[in-house]
């Protein structure tokens, strides 16, 4: 497989790079594209040396896959041009997220939606991947009516720059500010840009691409998002109301059994989620599950997952790999 990382000198797309090698993705080519400041440098790929090129060569080369960790507006420019010479992109941007002709995928989903036709898929965002991967088998079961959530989101969401910030107050040094405050020893109610409803995108993210995933339009979903000092990964405290009562014992079950989901729920000996324990690892890790005693039929439980690999280079590679296996791939389409 001819495979392009856009956006290769990113912080995601680093991960993109360690992940495909981790999974012994089946890349023959690898094409590691960037900005143009970026071209003619190097990245470290399996040991070996590749040369960054740009985007009108990359799609001259005609890939197979590309994986897009860009920004939106490069999305939205590119993705269609290499879709146009045979190329299936993955775009980890919210450019085609919402995009009702676009299918919006966490592989242990809803993977089975695609076709050989999806030549640009959209990979959701790292807050909604952790929390439906929980939603989803319990929403078989007992169907969910209504989900609260409030996260604790990583500096590593908003980048490269945020990182900085939070390394250079803890140094005590002044330097770029990615956030309009200090985010050491504090947490910013403020992801993403506030819409006229007054949440913000991150938040409204959250409602849409979980009504799109699971393909339920009647779920209601309530958001709050926050960011904390915090490198190794996502926390979210999710508040789930269904329209059938539960056992909270078959809950346990459900979510062990759950293909990308860990239970670490035994709070007698202080075993729960943590982003400490999280980074590095593809699996979304639950625990503190427990009825909510204010309302029937209602669930409270924490959800922690690497933002960087569940929550976006893991999910890609999951997808191009559900690409290849059914043979979706244009090169592989018989």
């Amino acid at each position: 497989m001819r495979v392009a990382v856009v956006g290769a000198t990113g912080m995601v797309g680093n991960v993109m790079l360690d992940v495909l090698a981790e999974r012994n993705f089946p890349v023959s080519e690898l094409i590691p594209v960037a900005s143009e400041r970026s071209i003619g440098k190097k990245v470290i790929f399996k040991g070996e040396e590749f040369t960054i090129v740009g985007m009108e060569t990359a799609i001259s080369m005609q890939p197979d896959i590309a994986v897009f960790s860009a920004g939106g507006s490069t999305s939205l420019e590119w993705a269609p041009k290499f879709a146009e010479v045979g190329t299936t992109v993955i775009d980890n941007s919210s450019a085609w997220r919402m995009d009702p002709t676009k299918k919006l995928v966490v592989p242990e989903i809803n993977a089975s939606s695609l076709t050989a036709d999806d030549k640009i898929i959209a990979n959701p965002n790292c807050s909604t991947i952790q929390m439906v991967m929980a939603l989803a088998p319990l929403h078989k079961k007992y169907n969910v009516k209504r989900v609260v959530v409030s996260t604790y989101q990583s500096i590593t969401g908003t980048g490269v720059k945020a990182v900085r910030q939070l390394e250079n107050e803890f140094e005590g040094k002044k330097g770029e500010m990615a956030y309009p405050y200090p985010i050491h020893k504090n947490a910013l109610p403020h992801c993403d840009v506030f819409e006229e409803n007054g949440y913000t995108k991150e938040e409204m993210k959250l409602v849409r691409e979980t009504q799109k995933i699971l393909d339920d339009r009647t779920i209601a979903v309530t958001a709050t998002a926050i960011r904390i000092p915090v490198v190794g990964g996502h926390s979210e405290a999710v508040n789930v109301e269904f329209t059938n009562d539960f056992d909270i014992h078959d809950v346990r079950k459900i979510l062990s059994e759950t293909d990308g989901v860990t239970v670490q729920d035994n709070p007698d000996v202080n075993v729960y989620p943590m982003p400490i324990y999280a980074h590095g690892k593809d699996d979304v890790f639950v625990g503190r599950i427990r009825r909510d005693g204010s309302q029937p039929n209602t669930l409270n439980m924490w959800v922690v997952s690497d933002n960087l690999r569940k929550g976006a280079a893991t999910n890609a590679v999951q997808i191009a790999e559900y690409i290849v296996e059914n043979q979706l791939v244009n090169s592989l389409v018989s």
